[in-house]
């Protein structure tokens, strides 16, 4: 059981990591690429998540 949370803990977190890249890619931002870039290297970062989320919600 214990394996099984662990399993679902991880999905959930990489699902929650790159909500700013689909988000960019569904209102198919001009810059989506950069911010999937920005996404996977700064996003561990809690201020590159945000930057990133606020980028992809912008026009």
């Amino acid at each position: 059981m214990d394996v099984l949370i662990v399993i679902i803990s991880f999905i959930v977190g990489i699902i929650v990591y790159f909500v700013p890249s689909y988000i960019a890619y569904k209102r198919k931002h001009k810059n989506r690429v950069a911010i999937l870039v920005l996404n996977i290297f700064l996003g561990w970062s809690l201020i590159g998540w945000i930057v990133a989320l606020v980028w992809s919600l912008t026009n």
